[in-house]
């Protein structure tokens, strides 16, 4: 059984690959967009691909790595209707198999089934879902990006080097150090997790190693350290770009020697210990001014995990979101269901700065003031209904005198003359064309001022947001 999967304007390529295939042992699948595209290939086997470049959410043509990294032994072939040299290029460059024009050609397919027929049964991609999460805190995700942080958990729980995670704060630096460990050969062992800049320097080195009675004034007995408690497992350090010189000089001789030396005593302890390290400070900057020793993060840095910043993996927004939905329902006894697709909209179009901290603080914020089942936009602090929405900046809307209101109805005097020159008679493209010269018109009217235009024509702001990415419509073309 042949698998294709499609991305389909106006379904001309479906009913040409079903026409094509009457005689064939052939199932086809389509997607509505570039991202339901990478998810199918997250979930399922496809033999090829393909994908109409005339489709507003075909997405870019160096996103075509993407499905490369999903399903390496698929076959992706992009079509367009108006074929450029120079993006037939940037697709072979991309990992396409071929470029075709539209209208598809019978012998083109068919030698294409005959290469499919003979090419041998792929082993099934191993799933990046069969992290054991039953002992750590889930991580929840399936965006692509999420999905190689899941791959690469899967690989280093196979070894015992140390690891390094980068990442800004709020990421989930620490679930990744947890599903390391429970993963691992170490997961009957302590897991030891530190934050290293919530500790003062003077006590960094005691909290770490321990020290002997009578070291200091108040050491009325012999203290273990962390290193000691993590013993046959694994010991976590995050904020590692906050320990100082000293301590680093000690952090190294454990990864070399696998000893540790108490304050206060002069002898070495064995331990047996996985370190894995977490800090969002550039250390690479903080080795060419002497703050941190090169030695030291080449030692630490032999596998980085680096985390995604939530800004780009929106996707995984929802299933985050929903996670915290019911988390907080648990926790403050409520029966919210789900979140209003406008209110989901705002979420997704915040930058997200604190990351899934922030996300979190957020859904828990909502709990308060909503009254109903479902999470609706009232309910958002009130940083996140305001925030500018990425991609585009309308700083000067807010100061545009509301006496001074341009008329809308003048830009749409020739309207219906300028949809009289269509020649196409599809409703998809009709519609299409509508909406797109509707925006242009009336961002033309409100001088390219996004909340004017939003209002005046009722449509929410994220809505409008996504028309003008959709149509590649700068505002600030309209302003003047």
């Amino acid at each position: 059984m042949i698998h294709l999967l499609a991305l389909d304007l106006d379904g001309s390529i479906v009913d040409f690959l079903e026409r094509e295939s009457r005689d064939i042992e052939c199932l086809i699948h389509t997607a509505s967009s570039h991202y339901e595209l990478v998810v199918k290939c997250q979930e399922n086997r496809y033999d090829a691909i393909f994908i109409d470049l005339d489709h507003p959410r075909a997405g870019r043509l160096d996103e075509l790595d993407q499905l490369k990294v999903l399903t390496p032994s698929v076959k992706c072939y992009v079509l367009s209707s108006f074929p450029q040299w120079e993006q037939a290029l940037l697709a072979i460059k991309s990992g396409a198999e071929d470029y075709l024009a539209k209208p598809m050609q019978c012998d083109r397919f068919h030698a294409l089934f005959q290469q499919l027929q003979k090419r041998p049964v792929p082993a099934k991609r191993p799933e990046e879902h069969k992290l054991d999460f039953q002992k750590s805190k889930r991580i929840i995700g399936r965006s692509l990006p999420i999905h190689r942080v899941y791959d690469l958990i899967l690989r280093l729980a196979r070894v015992d080097t140390s690891v390094l995670i980068r990442g800004e704060s709020g990421t989930g630096k620490e679930l990744v150090a947890q599903a390391l460990h429970y993963n691992s050969s170490r997961r009957a062992g302590p897991f030891v997790a530190v934050n290293c800049g919530a500790i003062p320097e003077n006590l960094i080195e005691s909290e770490l190693f321990g020290y002997e009675k009578g070291t200091f004034t108040g050491a009325d007995r012999k203290k273990l350290g962390k290193f000691q408690f993590a013993h046959g497992g694994s010991i976590f350090l995050d904020e590692l770009g906050d320990i100082s010189q000293q301590t680093q000089v000690k952090l190294l001789r454990v990864l070399q020697e696998r000893k540790i030396t108490a304050v206060g005593s002069n002898q070495d302890t064995p331990i047996d210990v996985r370190i894995i390290s977490a800090t969002n400070k550039p250390l690479e900057k903080m080795m060419q001014e002497g703050k941190f020793r090169s030695d030291l993060y080449y030692r630490l840095n032999v596998m980085p995990i680096t985390l995604p910043p939530l800004r780009e993996r929106r996707e995984d927004i929802e299933d985050i979101s929903a996670f915290m939905i019911e988390k907080f329902n648990r926790l403050h006894d409520r029966k919210i269901k789900t979140i209003h697709p406008e209110a989901l909209d705002v979420l997704k179009s915040y930058d997200w700065p604190g990351n899934i901290r922030e996300l979190e603080n957020v859904i828990e914020h909502a709990f308060i003031i909503e009254g109903s089942d479902e999470i609706h936009t009232e309910s958002l602090p009130l940083h996140i209904k305001n925030a500018e929405p990425v991609g585009f900046n309308d700083d000067n809307d807010r100061e545009a005198p509301r006496e001074k209101m341009p008329n809308l109805q003048e830009e749409l005097r020739n309207f219906e003359a300028v949809m009289s020159e269509s020649n196409s008679l599809k409703y998809p493209e009709l519609k299409e064309q509508f909406e797109k010269e509707f925006i242009r018109r009336a961002l033309k009217a409100f001088n390219g001022r996004i909340n004017q235009t939003a209002e005046q024509t009722q449509m929410t702001k994220v809505t409008l947001l996504r028309k003008l990415e959709k149509y590649n419509i700068n505002p600030k073309e309209f302003q003047h």
